[in-house]
Order: C-alpha cells, then structure tokens, then sequence
C-alpha cells in the first residue's frame, strides 16, 4: 500500500491531469517574412491535426512573432540589411515576444531547429525540438567544410547549446538521427523519429481550379512540351548548378523539355550559369504561389528532379509521387528511406549518370506507357504511407513522453526541497 505522504505513481498523476483539461501546448514556429515554406507547412499541419483530433488531450497554439523592421525599413529589397534583421529578431525580439507568455503553456514544440536559441528562454524539461538536418551546426560541428567568421559561430553554438538542453528532439528521418547520434549531440533515449506528411492537396486526380492556376503559371508551352520541375530553395546543398547542368543534356536528346522551378529566385552565380549554358529561354522561375496551385504544378510535370547533395527529408519526393509524379533523386540515405523502390536514384553530381536517368524515363514515358502507369502507380502508393495525420498522432506520443519527463523532473524537484 502506498503511504499516506508519499506522491501517487507519475502514470496515475498524468491520467488525473487528461482527464481534467487538456494540456497547453505551444507550436513555436519561424518568423513568417524569413519564408521557408517547409517550416511554415509543420507547424500549419500539425496545430490543424491537432485541433481536429486530439483536442480533448492538447490545446495548441501556434506562435510566431511578426518581424519587426530596422535595417530594412526604408530598404526591404536589400539581401544583407535583412539578414541583419532576421539575427535581431530571431535572437533578441522572438524571446522577448514569448517571454510574458510562457506561463500561459504546458508544453512547448520548437518545429524548427535553427530557432533552439529560443530554449534558453523556456522551461526545458517541457520542450521538444524538431530536428530538419544538421546545417545550422555545420560550421560548428565540421568547421572544415563550412568556415565561418568567430561570431557567426559563436551565434550557432548558442543555438546548439539550446538545442541540447531541450528535453526531446524529433528527428524527420532515421538518417538524421543517426547524424544527430554520431555527432554525441543528445543522448539516444532523448532521440525519436517522426516522418513528415503529404499535404492534402498532393493527389493525381484533377482540381480544376488548382489546375487552371498551374496552367495560367505555366503559359508560353507548345503541345510537346515536356516539364521538368525542381521545387526548394537554391541555397548550396540543393545543387541548382548540377541541376542546370542535368537539363541542358537532357535537351540535346529532348529540345522541348523546360526547366520549372518552385521556391525563389535563382541566384546571381545560378544565372551566369544559366547564360552560359544558353538556357534562358527554357526556363520558367515561378512566383511564390499556395500548396494548391504547387499540387497543380507538380500535375503537369513530366518529371520531379531533386539533385540534393544532402537532405533532412525530403517532402519534394513524397508530393510529386503523391500527384503521380515519377521522380529521380540524388542517392542519399534520407532520400531512399522517402521514396523508397517507387523513385529513381542518380549518384550525387554526376551529370552523365543524371543525363542518362533522366533520358531514360522521359523515353519509357513516351515508349512504354503501361510501365509508366505501373511508376506512376508505384510512387502513388508509397507516398500514401505518409501524412500529416499520422505524423501528429506520432507527435502526441511524444507529448506524453514529455508530460512524463517533466513530471519525474518535477517530482525530483519537489524531493530535493524537502530533502
């Protein structure tokens, strides 16, 4: 029999507290104006999931201060001012901005690694980390691959140390895990994986308006034309010159083939590269555009290209297969334990390879038409064993398991004082 003055077991105090009220949990997202629309799509798929199925467990709220301008305030457009911005807000006016409010939560999720800063300022025992990759901590972690000045690095460990101190971290893939683990950054028992979600508008039957809109976006084709699209940001990892390079083969064997691109403008060395390989005319640079209209896009394309030389996951694959979208990807880890048999791989920057590949699939389309169906089939059905539902469920089991831990830390807590 329990004593009288003793505490009751955790799992019977967390019971108590589900059946009185739900949790408050903070959905702790980026900074709007920084548009990284991945993040953005996390935190807008897991607060919706949540409130409609698991509401009677976990009050979420999503959180996202909106940026305050200095440096920019008379001139938006310039790239440097707004990276000055950008540091100010994340590490001085987020916290700032949650600070009075941290008594209003349970729980805290921070969807974006790159914002663990934001730790130091929460109750760590009750927060978890979603871990996308390793790139914020590069220059710390492998200082040879990815110099920096003292300050910048100085600013990244900060946002290491944070990133430890949180009591879980989520990562997307197992290959990021294994990094995380590799690198001795959080103990193994503090590490779990929760794959990402296909966004409900990635399917390959039509929507006429989605479609219209892709149509409209996509003006200026010839029947025979063929779309190859890349959607993500250009920045150096994403491998924008092997992609360019890639597609000006293809086009020795197929001319009608066009280059769509989804997620920013190309870069001021990305554009010499595209004048120096005579593509200007084959490419069309898309605006930022709604996840329905992307669905629409990706409906059109003959072929999804994702020429990464690393990845956290990898949502491109899963939402062209979803659409009925063959893809051929870089042969990473992280982008086979996405696509699985259903996507084609080419070895990391090998350009005749990707040539190849690429040549190769646009001939079975046009050739064999059964055996595109049965790809197309393919990608269709691996892609359905991921969504956005099942990710949340798989959150709200981690929940718990931070509800739990803050209550033993609590309850240790609680001994020391009367000790």
């Amino acid at each position: 029999m329990t004593p009288a003055h003793s505490a009751p077991p955790i799992g019977d105090r967390l019971g108590t507290y589900a059946e009185t009220k739900p949790a408050r949990l903070a959905i702790l997202c980026d900074i709007v104006e920084e548009n990284w629309p991945s993040m953005e799509l996390v935190g807008e798929m897991l607060c919706q999931n949540l409130q409609s199925d698991h509401a009677v467990s976990f009050a979420a709220t999503r959180l996202s201060p909106p940026m305050r301008r200095r440096f920019t305030r008379l001139a938006w457009g310039n790239g440097h001012l707004f990276n000055a911005d950008r540091l100010v807000n994340r590490f001085w006016d987020y916290q700032k901005w949650l600070q009075p409010r941290t008594k209003e939560f349970d729980l805290f999720h921070v969807v974006d690694h790159s914002y663990s800063q934001l730790v130091h300022h929460l109750p760590p025992e009750r927060t978890v980390v979603s871990c996308h990759d390793l790139d914020t901590f590069r220059c710390i972690l492998e200082p040879h691959s990815e110099p920096r000045s003292r300050m910048f690095k100085k600013m990244m460990r900060h946002v290491l140390n944070g990133f430890r101190k949180a009591s879980l971290v989520v990562c997307d893939s197992s290959a990021i895990r294994d990094e995380v683990l590799a690198h001795g950054l959080i103990e193994p028992e503090r590490v779990s994986v929760v794959p990402l979600g296909v966004h409900p508008s990635c399917r390959p039957d039509p929507n006429p308006t989605a479609d219209a809109e892709a149509t409209r976006l996509l003006t200026g084709a010839s029947a025979n034309t063929i779309n190859l699209l890349h959607v993500g940001s250009t920045i150096k990892r994403k491998r924008i010159d092997i992609l360019l390079e890639v597609f000006a083969g293809v086009r020795r064997e197929f001319p009608e083939a066009r280059l769509i691109r989804a997620g920013g403008p190309f870069t001021r060395p990305q554009i010499e590269l595209i004048r120096r390989l005579k593509l200007e005319d084959a490419i069309t640079v898309l605006p930022r555009i709604s996840r329905q209209a992307l669905a629409g896009v990706y409906r059109q394309a003959a072929l999804v290209l994702q020429p990464s030389e690393a990845e956290g996951f990898g949502l491109p694959v899963l939402e062209a297969m979803a659409c009925g979208i063959p893809v051929i990807a870089s042969d990473l880890p992280v982008l086979r334990e996405v696509g699985g048999e259903a996507a084609g791989y080419a070895p990391v920057a090998d350009v005749p390879a990707w040539v190849d590949s690429v040549n190769s699939l646009l001939r079975e389309r046009k050739q064999e038409p059964e055996k595109w169906a049965a790809r197309q089939g393919a990608g269709i059905a691996q892609a359905a064993k991921f969504s956005w539902a099942d990710y949340t469920t798989q959150m709200v089991a981690v929940y718990r398991q931070l509800q739990t831990r803050s209550l033993a830390a609590d309850l240790r807590g609680s001994a020391q004082i009367r000790n």
